[in-house]
């Protein structure tokens, strides 16, 4: 059963937005916050650029509707996945429920966030939005974003048992965060190999995952992705991975938590 369905009062939702030199589209990804929500968590990962600014004006402004908005500012550049797990500690300490993670570039339609968070369940822990089936995928991913998807999507697959995992890329995800202290966030990769390795780590701790569709947006983000910068460290989080699962006490300890998990 779904957790909206389930609970007994309102879901505490959380949206969670890691936001790097993103003065230009933060405001517009704000705009579009649901009315569902009930905290917004801003992570500033060092912008030099008014991120933060524009950030605190939102706050101030939804000071006065009954939003609970955080602006948390690291001190250095850290990477999204540092950035997320910030976010989610924040939105635990809350008291949420839940945590969806949003871009701060106006990259996720912010309509399609009722959908991840009624997929998650009891059993379902995370849920991951996929573009890859989008009639217009082709048309809107750029082309070395697309194939490089389908590629990282297999090995990650493969790594999960989940050989149907669509798009490991996409950040827009909700987590059930009554599950965050199964999760070693300290281990994380910070940095772009993020979205691999939290998939790997839910599984290893014996969280179902799921997908759901959501439409692939490029109109306006530039990117700041290079191959180099993605591939090397995608590489290292796959070689822990194996290495973790050849030594023979965390092997057996991660497949008794995994013995009732049933994956789709």
């Amino acid at each position: 059963m779904s957790l909206l369905n389930k609970a007994s009062e309102p879901l505490h939702i959380a949206v969670v937005i890691p936001a790097y030199q993103e003065e230009r589209l933060l405001p517009v990804t704000l705009a579009g916050i649901p009315s569902i929500v009930k905290s917004v968590i801003i992570v500033d990962d060092a912008s030099t650029d008014a991120t933060r600014k524009r950030a605190l004006a939102y706050a101030a402004e939804m000071g006065e509707v009954n939003l609970t908005v955080q602006v948390l500012t690291l001190p250095d550049n850290a990477g999204v996945g540092r950035a997320i797990c910030v976010g989610y500690l924040a939105a635990a300490g809350l008291k949420a429920d839940v945590a969806v993670v949003m871009g701060a570039d106006a990259q996720m339609d912010p309509a399609e966030l009722i959908r991840l968070v009624d997929a998650l369940s009891d059993e379902v822990i995370y849920v991951k939005g996929e573009r890859m089936t989008h009639p217009e995928v082709r048309q809107r991913m750029p082309a070395i974003r697309y194939w490089g998807n389908r590629v990282l999507s297999i090995i990650t697959g493969r790594l999960i048992d989940k050989l149907s995992l669509r798009d490991a890329q996409c950040g827009y995800t909700a987590l059930n965060l009554h599950w965050l202290s199964s999760l070693p966030l300290a281990e994380l990769y910070p940095r772009y190999g993020f979205p691999n390795d939290v998939l790997i780590r839910i599984y290893e701790a014996g969280g179902r995952i799921a997908q759901v569709p959501v439409t692939p947006i490029y109109d306006t983000e530039v990117s700041k992705l290079s191959i180099p910068r993605v591939i090397f460290p995608l590489m290292g989080v796959f070689i822990r991975t194996v290495a973790r699962r050849f030594n023979p006490r965390r092997r057996h300890r991660t497949l008794r938590k995994r013995e009732t998990d049933t994956h789709e």
